[in-house]
C-alpha cells in the first residue's frame, strides 16, 4: 500500500512541478522501488548525520534530505527527470503531503488499533 502512496505522490508531483517528468509507468515503479529503499536505508543515516541542522530547521531539514533522495534517484533511474534542486524541493514536498494525506484517510478507514478498553472497577491514581 505504501509503494502505491508513494507513486501516486510522484506522478502527482510530474503533474505539478514544471521539471520534473518520466517516460513510463515501468520508470515509474523503478523510481518508486528506488525511493523506498533509499528511504529505508539512506535516510535514516542522513538524518542522523545532519541531527544538529534538522533540530535547528525544526524538521525543515528532513524536507531538504527528500529533496536531495529524489534528486539523486533522477540522476540514477533513465527516463525520470528532475531538472534542478528546486523541482526536486517541490517534488519532495509534494511527494510528502500526498503521504500524510493518503496515509491519514487510509488510517481512519480501519479504524482504531487498540481494542476498546472494558470498564474497570479500579481507580488508577
Amino acid at each position: 500500500m505504501r509503494w502505491a502512496i508513494l507513486a501516486v505522490g510522484v506522478a502527482l508531483s510530474a503533474v505539478i512541478v514544471p521539471g520534473i517528468t518520466y517516460d513510463s509507468g515501468v520508470t515509474l515503479l523503478v523510481v518508486v522501488a528506488l525511493l523506498s529503499l533509499f528511504n529505508a536505508i539512506l535516510k535514516p543515516v542522513l538524518v542522523i548525520f545532519t541531527l544538529p541542522f534538522v533540530v535547528l530547521s525544526l524538521g525543515l531539514g528532513i524536507w531538504l534530505i527528500n529533496a536531495l533522495l529524489f534528486l539523486a534517484v533522477s540522476k540514477l533511474v533513465d527516463g525520470f527527470y528532475v531538472h534542478d534542486f528546486w523541482s526536486a524541493l517541490w517534488g519532495a514536498l509534494i511527494v510528502s503531503l500526498t503521504n500524510f494525506s493518503l496515509s491519514g484517510l487510509l488510517r481512519t478507514r480501519r479504524g482504531p488499533k487498540t481494542p476498546p478498553r472494558k470498564p474497570d472497577d479500579v481507580i488508577d491514581i
